[in-house]
């Protein structure tokens, strides 16, 4: 999405919400002035400023306290930033894309998500089915780590059509992590002699 956009000359920045404590996604959201806390030995750019000009991927954006959704919904509205310890407002011009594995409506009945900022990013909605509901794109997905990885090694991609699939009889879940096991049993696979 990124690479065919007329942003694609600018930088895509990853950030993963779910791995980040929420005492310090302030801080990697919007960085921070030297100073500003404990730790703060010196001044810190955060992801939106990083991703100025380009996207800004937020993953796993339902697991974001109400705290740091309020203050991406406002730097969304103002196009502005503050940094942790700063006063001055920075102009930000960003793309974001979001991603979660939860259903945002039902968060927000139970008071978790805030509406106002599932409306800002909800612009394009593209709902992607759990793997378990599609599993004939289990041999597409096997087949693409497996050239990725083989590339990657440099050696000649295998043929592994005729063996059984590494994930036969798994329940799969849809989410990330399953799919980069897929490439995990391409990488075995390729690294296999016969």
């Amino acid at each position: 999405m990124h690479e065919l956009s007329s942003r694609a000359s600018g930088p895509i920045v990853e950030v993963n919400c779910a791995a980040i404590p929420s005492e310090l996604i302030e801080s990697e959201l919007f960085g921070h002035e030297k100073g500003s806390f404990t730790s703060a030995h010196k001044q810190k750019l955060g992801k939106f400023e990083q991703a100025n000009g380009g996207t800004l991927f937020l993953d796993e954006i339902g697991d974001m306290s109400l705290s740091a959704q309020a203050k991406v919904l406002r730097a969304l509205q103002e196009n502005r930033i503050t940094r942790v310890g700063g006063e001055k407002e920075l102009p930000v011009n960003v793309r974001v894309v979001a991603a979660t594995n939860k259903d945002l409506r039902r968060e927000i009945n139970l008071g978790t998500f805030r509406e106002d900022l599932y409306h800002r990013l909800a612009v394009i909605i593209i709902d992607v089915p759990a793997l378990n509901n599609r599993r004939e794109d289990i041999p597409m997905l096997v087949e693409h780590f497996l050239n990725l990885v083989c590339t990657e090694y440099g050696i000649p991609v295998k043929d592994i059509s005729a063996r059984p699939s590494p994930l036969a009889g798994t329940e799969l879940d849809g989410q990330h992590p399953r799919v980069a096991q897929c490439g995990g049993a391409a990488r075995h696979l390729g690294r296999t002699n016969d």
